[in-house]
């Protein structure tokens, strides 16, 4: 086993725009796709990196929270870079940029749904 970790959803009651904020904090398109009736939309991983990948999902068992499991997703163009952007789409800071030391750099934000999500560039600050 690689990597225990093989998939992650992000609740959300509002579809459009939790892609809308997604796509513009992080510079990627999501794909949207139906599974078992549920709404997703699945961040991209190309099939070189085979890395962990997820989705925003609709569902009637899964809620938005403040409180659950923190991910955090790859920041390519930098931790503050990325930061600005989801400030600018209506993220909440929880923990500003901050040095993980040779671990690189991480920030925790909370979603315009409440979702606490982190932010990690192992290279760029």
């Amino acid at each position: 086993m690689n990597n225990s970790i093989n998939w992650f959803e992000i609740p959300t009651h509002d579809m459009d725009r939790a892609v809308r904020f997604y796509e513009q904090t992080l510079g990627v398109t999501l794909e949207r796709e139906v599974f078992g009736g549920m709404p997703h939309a699945i961040f991209p991983v190309s099939a070189e990196d085979r890395g962990v990948t997820g989705a925003i999902v609709t569902a009637p068992h899964l809620a938005p929270t403040r409180g659950g499991v923190v991910i955090y997703l790859e920041a390519p163009d930098g931790v503050e870079v990325t930061l600005g952007r989801a400030r600018a789409a209506g993220a909440d800071v929880v923990i500003p940029h901050t040095s993980i030391g040779e671990n690189g750099w991480i920030a925790v934000i909370a979603d315009p749904e409440g979702n606490q999500v982190g932010i990690h560039s192992r290279t760029r600050p």
